[in-house]
């Protein structure tokens, strides 16, 4: 998964979560938080590969 994907997971979660806070949807509110969450990790992860690749590079 690309970095922008990841991105895009974690503003959609952002807005979940935003959505469960002003309904006061707990359901929804988790969903986000996941949704974010997993997004950040994916990021870091793709961030790892790349460092990587580079490091391979030299």
């Amino acid at each position: 998964m690309g970095k922008a994907k990841a991105k895009m997971e974690q503003m959609k979660g952002k807005a979940k979560q935003r959505v469960g806070d002003s309904t006061d949807d707990r359901s929804m509110q988790s969903e986000g938080r996941r949704e974010k969450s997993v997004g950040k990790v994916r990021e870091a992860a793709h961030d790892m590969v790349e460092g990587v690749k580079k490091s391979r590079k030299k």
